[in-house]
Order: structure tokens, then sequence, then C-alpha cells
């Protein structure tokens, strides 16, 4: 089986890409989703107690912890401390499901991938990526984005040349949609006749 690793900077289009190789039929880890579920299960205690006042409602305020920790490297660390053994942990049990399965092609979604040295954890990487114009269109967009906290979010992600620079695969999101899912089904077909490097059942 292979295991792809699906990264990219903020607002590139990544989460888009991941719902286009689901929709063929890979299955998709989510570590977003990952922490969420975290945050609202047995994180909740720790990190509240790590980061007194984020716990609102019985579950983790996102935008209340980020303002904590995104100009705060050590408590940036604290908190990844807490958080990536129990997303490892996660995508661990979901590859193994995979695998047990018999499917061909899994997708590991991580946002910090190469942050994190997630790629030592997969066969091949790919990096969904645009020009920075595009990205920063895209990211003010969202609720709650401003300048300076995605100039935040930035500063702790390798830079997208860097990204590109160490991917097998990019895909471009600059373009159409149609333009976009071509590039997935072209990975996909490309891939098809490979085998992993392990045996995920090991």
């Amino acid at each position: 089986m292979i295991v792809a690793g699906l990264t990219g900077s903020i607002a590139m289009g990544k989460s888009t890409v991941a719902a286009m190789f689901a929709a063929l039929g890979a299955p998709v880890f989510d570590a977003d989703a990952a922490v969420r579920s975290f945050y609202a299960g047995k994180g909740r205690e720790p990190v509240e107690a790590m980061f007194p006042g984020v716990l609102v409602n019985g579950g983790i305020d996102r935008d209340r912890l980020a303002q904590l920790v995104l100009t705060d490297p050590t408590a940036l660390k604290r908190l990844e401390g807490l958080v990536h053994p129990a997303v490892a942990d996660a995508e661990a049990r979901f590859i193994e499901r995979a695998a047990a399965e018999g499917r061909r092609l899994t997708i590991v979604d991580v946002p910090l991938l190469f942050e994190t040295g997630g790629e030592s954890g997969v066969d091949l990487v790919v990096v969904v990526s645009a020009p920075e114009r595009v990205q920063r269109a895209r990211a003010l967009q969202r609720h709650g984005m401003s300048d300076a906290k995605l100039d935040a979010m930035r500063s702790r992600q390798i830079s997208d040349v860097e990204k590109r620079r160490r991917a097998h695969f990019v895909i471009d999101t600059s373009g159409s949609m149609e333009q976009t899912r071509m590039q997935v089904s072209q990975f996909m077909r490309a891939v098809a006749g490979l085998a992993g490097n392990r045996d995920r059942r090991a």
C-alpha cells in the first residue's frame, strides 16, 4: 500500500484536494479533524490545565488558544507535546485499517507534515500550492483572519518554495477546479502500479 502525505501552507486549497482524493475512492486521514476530536474529548482537561481559560462551554476555544500560542514559541511547543502524539496515534490506526482493507493508496492530510517530520512516515509527499497573492486573498476571506494573524501562521510554516522543492508531486490550485481535479487524477494514475516501502500491517 502506498501512503501519501498531503500537505500545503494555509489557504493553498489542501482541503479541496483532499476532498477530491476522497471522491475518487482514496481513504483520507484528516489531521485537523483528529485535533478537533482530541480537543473535544480526552484533550480537554490537559489543554485547559496547561492554558487556563481555553475550555469554553465544554470544549476548547481554538481561537482563544491560538491567541496564546501563535506568538509564543515556548507555549506552542508545550501544546504540540500534547497534540502531536494523539494525532500520530490516530493516524497510525487509520493506516492500519486501510491496509487491513487491502487499499492500494491511502492519503494522510497533515498541514504541518514537514514541520513535524511526518514525511519520514509516508512513501510520497504531495504538496498543494498556489501563488502567494492567491494564498493571501483566500486566507483573508476567512472569518477572524487578519494580515497579522496570517503572517504569524506563515512564520511557523516551512515556505511554499521549500515545500515544493521537497515534494514528490505538486498540485497547483491556482487554476480552475477541473484543472485541479485533473492533477489529482493524474497522481492517482501515476501511483496505481507502485508498491509501498513497508508492510503497513507489520
